[in-house]
């Protein structure tokens, strides 16, 4: 009898065990341990689109990163896609490989192309643009060149020769895309139009951004290899950088910084400039930025402007740089200088190489408003310097001698316009129109510059 209950018992207990396994079976499978690409509770994958708010994040860890192509289309300025995952470059056809992709099959790729300009609503001067093309094909190139730094893919072409578009399409928002895509790392540029004349121009801000030498997307014809790919140029606006729209809260006074390594080393290797024989401790010194050459906005009566700062008390230099002034010199003159004025123009961009607390002063001319707001006011002011307005009257304008005082184009010019900046108008306001001061109207702005950059010279040297 005992023996048939210990049996039973035995049955039982192993019904029990058997039943418990059945009933915790499915809580053990869903806590059994998966590989998952995660970082910080996140999933590892950039955003296949990102809002107007938001910027590129940095790439992740290569060995943490699915093998993908990633595109942001969501902005007005600028398009910019990404590799991430190792990238061989086929320089003959512009086209960027990604080696090995997880995501996309043999029988379909993932193909995205753009230009990687930051002038993306200008139709007409991006298919001036060279086209670069990103694939995850079936199959890549052979490398030849390995590199270790990822690649930074951008044009310097479009309105690349006018100093203004060198910086406001160029190097403020390769700034911001080195920053907010590449923070901390070396990376590798890989430039369409990379002439010559441009290269030598503006070494000292490349050697700055890189270490390595560039590679040249229109005459290079060997497959490059990198760890991974970034094509395009992320921009805020115009001359601006938006610190909420960066990953370190970066502002515009970073990238005056920047510059100013870039060519601080060679302001004391610049032993024949003439600012080294102009300098006086008593005077302040005035930069007259000045336009020739039948372009528009000259000013008429600068002889007698000059001589009006002198008599004011400032030590005035009239800086007309040319395309072969070496920027070096240039930023040596400006730099050591506790003002600056000029008519609203392109010039006026080496405002970047002034210090902070100088004075700047932008001459606007009639219907130039707007312009002169967007293109150096805000970056004026963003860098720290004192900045004034001067706003020409119609009497000062040569446009006058063309229209009657009492035609909108002259009694009203932003009205006259409204949101039609049209070639036409600009051709008018900008190309056509010439200033001459008045002079007693002008000395009491002079007299204001002259206080406040005597202060600075007696602060800052």
């Amino acid at each position: 009898m005992k023996k048939r209950d210990s049996t039973c018992l035995a049955i039982i207990v192993i019904f029990l065990v058997f039943q418990l396994y059945l009933y915790l079976s499915p809580v053990l499978r869903m806590n059994v341990s998966r590989p998952t690409k995660t970082i910080q509770g996140r999933k590892h994958r950039l955003p296949k689109s990102i809002n107007k708010r938001e910027t590129l994040t940095p790439p992740f860890p290569q060995s943490t990163q699915a093998k993908e192509i990633n595109c942001d289309r969501t902005h007005n300025f600028y398009d910019i896609c990404s590799i991430n995952g190792p990238t061989v470059l086929d320089p003959t056809t512009s086209t960027f490989f990604l080696m090995d992709p997880t995501i996309s099959t043999p029988q379909k790729p993932m193909v995205e192309k753009l230009r990687p300009y930051p002038r993306k609503w200008e139709s007409f001067t991006m298919t001036r643009i060279k086209e670069v093309g990103l694939i995850s094909g079936p199959s890549s190139p052979k490398c030849k060149i390995q590199h270790k730094a990822p690649a930074l893919v951008f044009s310097a072409g479009g309105y690349t020769g006018n100093f203004f578009h060198d910086f406001n399409d160029g190097f403020i928002p390769l700034f911001i895309t080195i920053n907010s895509v590449y923070p901390d790392q070396d990376v590798i540029l890989v430039i369409s139009k990379a002439r010559d004349w441009w290269v030598s121009k503006y070494i000292e801000i490349i050697r700055t951004f890189s270490k390595y030498p560039i590679i040249d997307l229109d005459n290079d014809n060997t497959t490059h290899c990198f760890p991974s790919t970034s094509v395009g140029m992320i921009s805020h606006g115009f001359m601006t950088i938006d610190p909420k729209l960066t990953p370190n809260s970066i502002t515009f006074t970073y990238f005056r910084a920047f510059l100013h390594k870039a060519y601080s080393e060679n302001q004391n290797q610049n032993q024949n400039h003439p600012s080294k024989f102009i300098h006086s401790k008593s005077r302040p010194i005035l930069v007259l930025a000045s336009r020739r050459g039948g372009v528009g906005r000259a000013l008429l009566n600068q002889n007698e402007v000059k001589l009006e700062a002198e008599k004011i008390g400032f030590n005035v230099i009239v800086f007309e740089p040319r395309t072969a002034t070496p920027l070096k010199e240039s930023y040596a003159l400006i730099n050591s200088s506790h003002a600056m004025i000029g008519i609203h123009g392109a010039a006026l961009t080496h405002s970047l190489f002034l210090r902070p607390g100088s004075v700047f002063v932008q001459v606007v001319p009639l219907g130039a408003e707007w312009v002169s707001q967007v293109c150096f006011a805000k970056s004026a002011k963003d860098m720290g310097l004192v900045y004034m307005e001067y706003r020409i009257k119609a009497e000062e304008s040569s446009l006058i001698e063309k229209y009657d005082k009492d035609d909108m184009k002259i009694k009203d010019p932003g009205a006259y316009r409204g949101k039609n900046w049209s070639p036409e108008v600009m051709s008018m306001y900008l190309k056509e129109q010439n200033v001459k001061l008045d002079l007693v109207r002008f000395r009491e702005y002079l007299k204001e510059m002259y206080k406040t950059a005597k202060t600075f010279m007696d602060k800052e040297g």
